[in-house]
Formats: C-alpha cells, structure tokens, sequence
C-alpha cells in the first residue's frame, strides 16, 4: 500500500486512446522514478473498449489507482458532430460529478494531493480544481506549436472574421515552422460548426493552468522551447516543462487482438524480411482512408514493388477520423475493400492486418525502414524514437500542422503531393503519387535524407530522458515545485 505521505497527483484523461495511453506512461514516471500516487480519472463516456481499458490499467503498479466517470448523455447532438465536439461536450457536461469525484478523492482518500492535471482537451476542469484549492496544470500531449496556436486562438477569432483557410499571410507562432491557413488545426477550419466554438471556449480556460507539462523535448522543438522559456520569465504565460516523449512499450490487448498472436502474426512475418526493406502503413487508432482512396493507396503500393506492413481500418466515406470511437461489428472486414486479387498478388511481399498491430515493437523492428503515417504526436514520437522516416499523411485534427513541422523543420518526412485546396475537404492521393512517394522514401535520396534526419532526432530523445537530458530536468523541476508547493497560487493568464 502507498504511504500516505507520499505526494499525490490527481490526472484527468481525455477519451480516446491516444490521450489515455500517454497519461498512463505519464503517470508510471511520475510514480516509478520520482515516489508519487496517482490517481487518473477516465471518461466511460465515448471510451475504450472494456477489454482494452482492462489490459492498460492491469500494467499499473499498486500506487496508481483509476476512477470513472459517469457516462453522461450525448444523444442530443446531431449525428455528424465532429469528434471534438462530442468529447469536449461530454467534459463539459460531467463536471458535477468530475467535481464530486475530486471532493471525495481529497477528503476522504488522498488528502496530500499537490496537483490536479488535465489533458489539454480537458481544460474546462482547472477552474474546478482551483475551487477546491487543487493546483490546475495541463498535460499537453501534442507539441508546442499547437499550444502556441491554442493559446493565440482567443485573440486569432477576436481578430479575424474569415475562415483562417483564408489567411492571406502565412501564420508565425513564437519559434515555430510558419504555416498555411489551410494548415492549422482542421478542428477550428470551419468557424460555423459548434466545435469552433467549443475549441475557442476551452482555449481560454488553459490560460488558467499553473504551468504545462508538454509531451515533447528540446531536440524536437528548440526554438519553440526558447521561445516559451522567454514569454514565461516575462510573466507573459505560465511555465512550460518539455519532459517528453511518452512512448509506451509493452504489447497491449485491443478489441480482442491478443499480442501474442500479433507477434506471431505480424511481427514474425517482419523476422523473415530483410533489414529496411520494409514501408509500414498506419493511421493510427482513429483514422480512416475513403473507399477511394484505400485503392489507390492499394495501386499504389502494389506498382512500387517494395515489401509493406498494412494495418487497415474500415474505410469511411464520412471523415477521416470515423474510426476514432470505435462502433464496428465483429463482422466487418477492411480487407474486404482492397482491390480484387490484391492480397494474392502481393503475397509475401505485403502484408495486411485489421484494426491494430504492436506498433511500437513494429517500428523498432530492424525489417522497418519507413512509415506513413496520420501524423497524430504519438505516432511521430513513436517514429522519432525508433529512427524511422515518415511519409506524411495527415488526415485531422492537428496533423497536417504535425506534418509541415516533419518535414520542414524536422526534416525527417516526406509529403505526397496534394492540390491547391489543403484544408477544404479530402484530397485523394492518386496511386501513382503513392508508387512515386514510396520509391523515395524507402530507396531515393530525400528518403535517405529524411533517414539520417530522423536518426539525429532519435539520438537527441534518448538523451533528453538521460540522466542529465533536458527532459529529466524539465520533470524533476515540475516535481520539485509540487513537492516543495503542494498549494499553487496560479499565474496570470497568457
């Protein structure tokens, strides 16, 4: 049993497996290296699957227990509403019991709490904390580019009218890559759907956090790093503490995917390739291809004549993220959409799985030696860590910002060529770009380029989390303030 002198930490997560998996590595850390408790408080609103909730948590040591939150109605939003808004509605609306919740877990079980942290699309929550004398921060579990860009978005909507598509100069955030319009996050591209709205409302409440503790490092973001380093000693904006990366490491049971069976599946599959020879292809937990386009990714693939790992989700004509809570029947079958005699034709070159693969594990196989990929932070960080050169291929939220960052700051992604409409609905990459990005990134020179980029960037994270790395330090200061202050005062706002 913990100690109850031991510092405790109160973490809220987002829904979707892309913010509860990082939040779980998150809290390890904090309890493995640095003798917290912790407890994190999910959502059972628009969750994961049972089964892959149960197998996350089972890997917890005994000093991190979970809560759950009360599943509160959502059927009165329409049909088509964007992911966004659903999760930031659910937040909103489960605050009564969030703040029950945190009442009970402060008085009657852990009344050494020094720090209240949200996930950043949780940002809702700090003014309730605050209430009930719990120090607010944020976990950003993207990059500093994206907190600059939220943080800047109360000032962006007062002062602009048209669609930020439409920003007739290029966007420049403190120390970042300049961007597009037709970049920036796609959640906020459209300014008459609820979820702008709601995007804008919960940007105001970060500004109310003690500090932010950012899922990246100093060699991913350097100037962004300085950047908020001097906005802070200004007083300008609350600390920021790059202790990144999150990367998690164990095989994990999702949707009745066993990781014994992947490691005999895939993963034994990739032991009799030959070393970087071959393209992995995945979207993440929540992303999805068109019928359309998952042909001609198929084509394309199948022309270039390299070997390939496909993980697939069942195409959605819908959007690009209509995998990310997940509804599909035990029935359906992705492969059943690519093309006719694709999977005999490819046989022993390529490979296909549904639904999920252990991608960390994939990754830093020795037979990988390229990915395409949605671009969502994990994955790029997942990429990073493993040294693998990405093509980039954004499908929503913030990763085509992600995207612009890999490849023209990074320099460690290469992009398919895309229309003049970037940021005005789907564009299908053609099979032929497909052929011609593949080639490269697997055997021509910017692929070879991209590949010692990202082995730099892959030197510069191991050392981040050395002793002495920039990313230690960054934890031991947050730790040391909550530790030495376990009763914040808060800053003023950005």
């Amino acid at each position: 049993m913990p100690t109850t002198k031991a510092p405790h930490v109160i973490l809220l997560a987002c829904p979707g497996a892309g913010h509860v998996l990082p939040m779980v590595v998150f809290a390890k850390r904090l309890a493995e290296d640095h003798g917290f408790t912790a407890t994190i408080i999910t959502y059972s609103t628009l969750s994961l699957p049972t089964q892959f909730h149960s197998t996350i948590f089972a890997s917890l040591p005994s000093s991190i227990t979970t809560a759950t939150l009360p599943a509160v109605a959502l059927d009165d939003l329409p049909a088509d509403a964007r992911v966004e808004t659903r999760m930031l509605t659910a937040v909103k609306r489960g605050l009564p019991d969030l703040r029950n919740l945190l009442a009970e877990l402060v008085h009657d079980h852990h009344p050494n709490v020094v720090a209240f942290l949200a996930d950043m699309f949780c940002a809702q929550a700090l003014p309730l904390a605050a209430g009930l004398g719990l120090p607010p921060y944020v976990v950003y579990l993207s990059n500093l580019m994206l907190l600059s860009l939220m943080l800047h978005l109360p000032e962006l909507d007062a002062t602009t009218t048209c669609e930020y598509r439409d920003l007739p100069d290029l966007l420049r955030l403190p120390g970042c890559v300049p961007l597009r319009g037709a970049d920036i996050l796609d959640t906020i591209q459209d300014r008459s759907n609820p979820a702008y709205k709601l995007m804008v409302e919960m940007t105001r409440h970060l500004a109310l956090a003690e500090g932010f503790v950012v899922n990246t490092f100093d060699g991913m973001e350097h100037d962004a790093v300085v950047a908020f380093k001097e906005m802070s000693d200004k007083g300008a904006c609350p600390p920021v503490y790059p202790v990144g990366p999150f990367v998690r490491r164990p095989c994990l049971l999702l949707n009745g995917v066993d990781a014994a069976a992947a490691r005999y599946g895939c993963l034994r599959w990739l032991d009799g390739q030959p070393g970087g020879s071959v393209l992995y292809i995945c979207f993440g937990s929540g992303g999805t291809l068109s019928v359309e386009q998952t042909g001609e990714l198929a084509a394309g693939l199948e022309a270039s004549g390299h070997r390939f790992l496909w993980v697939m989700h069942l195409p959605s004509d819908k959007d690009g993220s209509a995998a990310y809570f997940d509804d599909r029947r035990d029935d359906d079958d992705p492969m059943s959409f690519l093309p006719e005699g694709f999977t005999e034709r490819t046989r022993g070159v390529g490979m296909c799985v549904p639904q999920w693969a252990p991608q960390v594990e994939v990754l830093n196989h020795r037979a990988v030696g390229g990915f395409v990929s949605h671009c969502g932070w994990n994955s790029t960080l997942e990429a990073v860590e493993a040294g693998v050169p990405v093509v980039a291929w954004p499908l929503f939220a913030e990763q085509r910002m992600n995207a612009v960052m890999l490849e023209e700051s990074a320099g460690m992604a290469l992009r398919p060529r895309e229309d003049e409409a970037g940021g005005r609905g789907r564009v299908v990459v053609s099979r032929e770009e497909v052929e011609a990005v593949v080639r490269e990134v697997m055997a021509g020179e910017k692929g070879e380029a991209a590949r010692k980029k990202v082995s730099a960037l892959k030197k510069k994270a191991a050392e981040s989390l050395a002793p002495e790395g920039s990313s230690r330090k960054a934890l031991e200061a947050i730790v040391s303030r909550w530790k030495s202050a376990p009763r914040g005062t808060g800053n003023e706002p950005c």
